[in-house]
């Protein structure tokens, strides 16, 4: 796993706040929802450590609920304990899903994938049913049936299995393909606050502005959160960012469990 700070982590410029600022102001200028949402998700959950403990102490901090992409196979009763203790609360403010399995690529070809079709029905089929009994089991009522495909991505074999086997959401990145069949509401990011590509900072930095102006005039604003990958410069800024949304009474902080009973409700469907 790599754990080194995108580029615009290393040195971050002057007047953050300010530029934070004009890109919630608008987006929210140019919404056309009443109420746009903003949700955070943290994938790779599973390992307790210090930089989880001031993740989940920022957003208690901030009452801005939090979701949380957990992989099954790095989550053992031991280190359960120690994660729901540094996120104490209820459902109001955490959203512990399924982050695929074992965490492992499959693909043959290609971008990285968990779940690719090449692995086949059964295989696919396997691995979601084995992933989600261990969280129900381990977490117990904590446990939300939604799923995040390990890298944002997955196949439509696993689009179906998912809906079939009764998950409540799947969560990948912007333009994901395939689309999720009915029943299975897809709930993008569309922001990445941490496994950023750029190698010159300012180019890093205007995007993700331009990435948060953009998801929340969309009417929903995803923020994908890496915490292996954070130093103290990116904790700043997501206390920044915390605290920014905080005040903005037109904006929804939500988490995924949330955008899915909503998704149920509107489509007339019994959780």
């Amino acid at each position: 796993m790599n754990t080194q700070p995108a580029v615009i982590w290393r040195s971050p410029p002057d007047r953050l706040r300010e530029r934070l600022s004009r890109a919630v102001d608008g987006g929210l200028a140019g919404c056309a929802a009443a109420s746009p949402a903003v949700f955070f998700r943290a994938d790779d959950i599973g390992v307790a450590g210090q930089n989880f403990a001031r993740l989940a102490a920022l957003f208690t901090l901030h009452q801005t609920p939090l979701s949380l992409a957990v992989v099954p196979a790095w989550l053992t009763p031991d280190r359960w304990r120690v994660l729901r203790a540094a996120a104490p609360g209820g459902g109001d403010l955490w959203c512990w899903h399924q982050h695929g399995w074992r965490h492992v690529s499959h693909a043959v070809s290609g971008r990285k994938q968990e779940f690719d079709s090449c692995r086949g029905r059964d295989r696919i089929a396997r691995d979601l049913r084995l992933g989600k009994a261990r969280l129900m089991r381990v977490m117990g009522d904590d446990f939300f049936p939604g799923f995040t495909p390990p890298w944002n991505r997955c196949g439509p074999e696993t689009l179906h299995q998912l809906r079939d086997q009764g998950f409540r959401f799947i969560s990948r990145g912007t333009g994901a393909l395939p689309p999720p069949p009915e029943g299975l509401p897809d709930f993008p990011v569309n922001v990445d606050l941490h496994t950023r590509k750029e190698t010159l900072p300012e180019k890093g930095w205007d995007r993700l502005f331009s990435e948060i102006r953009d998801g929340i005039a969309g009417g929903c604003c995803g923020v994908m959160i890496h915490h292996q990958r954070m130093n103290d410069a990116a904790f700043d800024f997501l206390g920044m960012m915390l605290s920014e949304l905080s005040g903005v009474a037109r904006l929804k902080r939500v988490h995924l469990g949330h955008l899915a009973e909503a998704s149920n409700r509107r489509s007339g469907l019994r959780v």
